[in-house]
């Protein structure tokens, strides 16, 4: 059909990188099936099967041809994507097509073909993890003793540093990465099972000997490149293992969307901006506005990833007895859509990480305004150390402090509190040194000094033998 006149999908045009795109591509799709079949017939013909060199040679001399158009021919016949693929394959090679997948069933090439394809996709949403863990840890490093405000219930706390807050945003990515590295070395393979998981099919074939057997689907799953296959299955393997991987994007989409609500607060507050091009339009009407676009985006798709995983919980929920066949429909989108929106919400934000705006002067500001509410605590103790009596300066802070609050609240005014308490007798024994007390590095703790060893002791050591993406994070939209 003509471009323009059918549905583009987003993720692929708009969002995710062709990386991924082509991870989940038919060609690589049903590649993947042919390299199946091969390993099959290789592994069969070294156990004494009824499989020859030749037919080898022949399945691996046509492994890279596709006639799609043949393809979608027989699917239309047969009312079977396996069996199309079958017949187009024999077609090709006519000598092996008898033994084109001698003993197995669909299952053989759709669970392991698209385990293949979530380990090989996992490796790369490893990739993308890494260089935003890489990017975190280059600005909190440049920013670990940047005091600002910090906020609770999005109201004003006790100060921290910028670069501690951005240390928070890392470490959810950090146990994100440990997670997505756990699963992509344990995924067990679907393996050698037959129909329902008994392996009949090939049991008959090796003539009753179950050790042959056993040698088959343990040199096919090597073949393929696993450590291990699952090791009882039905027809498919446990769809727990989608929900496993499912998790494991819907936490990425999770992290992903705390950092990217947290920096749109913080770009209302003037604090923190995403980066925006020389050109970059913020409104068709409001010309001056520059809204944060890229992690606006990152929240939509992360929504979408979080609600999608459900369906693989649903899925593994809703499974009969040895399998049945509403899970398929639902696999084909939900993983892949999964993948292609997490691959496309690392790529924005290692772009905004990369780029991230830090306005010292309106942090700074900010704090100077807030600061005399948040030494009062300091400057009572001052007071009392200087010979005080500790009731009766709690009660002047806290008549100053309403009055302070009045002024910047109700008539607009700069925080006259330091004014107020170093015009109050009662403190005059500590006036002098009031300004000394709302030095904002008293306030911040050891922020500095956590960025450090947070740098040091989990970051630096997740990231050995990982460089730059070398992926790329360039965004289209």
């Amino acid at each position: 059909m003509e471009r323009g006149l059918r549905f583009d999908h987003p993720l692929i045009e708009r969002y995710a990188s062709q990386d991924m795109a082509r991870l989940f591509s038919p060609r690589a799709r049903h590649g993947a099936w042919r390299d199946l079949w091969i390993a099959l017939a290789r592994a069969e013909h070294e156990l004494g099967f009824p499989v020859t060199a030749e037919q080898i040679a022949e399945l691996e001399q046509h492994r890279e041809t596709f006639d799609w158009d043949r393809v979608a021919a027989y699917e239309k016949e047969l009312r079977h994507d396996v069996m199309a693929h079958v017949h187009h394959y024999g077609d090709l090679c006519p000598k092996a097509r008898p033994i084109i997948h001698l003993g197995a069933t669909s299952c053989f090439v759709t669970d392991n073909g698209d385990l293949l394809l979530y380990r090989r996709a996992l490796r790369l949403i490893e990739q993308r993890l890494a260089a935003v863990l890489g990017s975190l840890a280059d600005f909190a490093k440049q920013w670990r003793a940047q005091p600002c405000l910090g906020y609770t219930h999005f109201q004003v706390a006790q100060p921290v540093t910028v670069g501690k807050r951005a240390s928070l945003w890392a470490q959810d990515f950090a146990l994100d990465l440990d997670e997505v590295r756990r699963i992509a070395e344990w995924l067990p393979f679907r393996g050698v099972k037959g129909t329902t998981g008994t392996q009949a099919t090939f049991l008959t074939l090796a003539r009753g000997d179950h050790a042959v057997v056993e040698e088959l689907d343990r040199r096919v799953t090597k073949a393929m490149g696993f450590g291990k296959s699952i090791a009882v299955s039905g027809q498919t393997y446990t769809r727990k293992l989608d929900w496993t991987i499912h998790q494991a994007l819907s936490a990425i989409a999770q992290s992903a969307s705390k950092f990217a609500t947290d920096l749109r607060l913080l770009s209302h507050e003037g604090e923190l901006e995403e980066p925006s091009e020389s050109k970059q339009i913020g409104s068709s009407a409001m010309a001056y506005k520059k809204n944060p676009m890229r992690c606006e985006r990152v929240c939509s798709l992360a929504r979408y990833v979080i609600e999608t995983a459900t369906t693989s919980a649903h899925t593994a929920a809703n499974q009969w007895l040895e399998r049945t066949l509403d899970d398929s429909a639902v696999r084909r989108i939900a993983l892949p859509e999964s993948f292609l929106a997490i691959d496309g919400i690392l790529m924005l934000v290692e772009n905004v990480t990369r780029g991230m705006v830090v306005y010292p002067k309106v942090i700074e500001k900010k704090l100077r305004e807030q600061l005399p509410f948040l030494a009062t605590e300091e400057i009572l103790m001052a007071g009392v150390a200087a010979g005080g009596d500790r009731q009766d300066l709690h009660e002047r802070v806290r008549v100053h402090s309403r009055t302070a609050a009045h002024a910047v609240k109700a008539e607009g005014r700069d925080n006259p509190l330091l004014q107020l308490i170093a015009a109050d007798p009662a403190f005059a024994a500590i006036a002098d040194s009031l300004p000394s007390l709302l030095d904002p590095a008293r306030f911040v703790g050891r922020s500095a000094e956590q960025v450090d060893a947070f740098l040091r002791d989990e970051v630096a050591p997740r990231l050995v033998g990982f460089g730059a993406s070398g992926l790329g994070a360039d965004i289209r939209v």
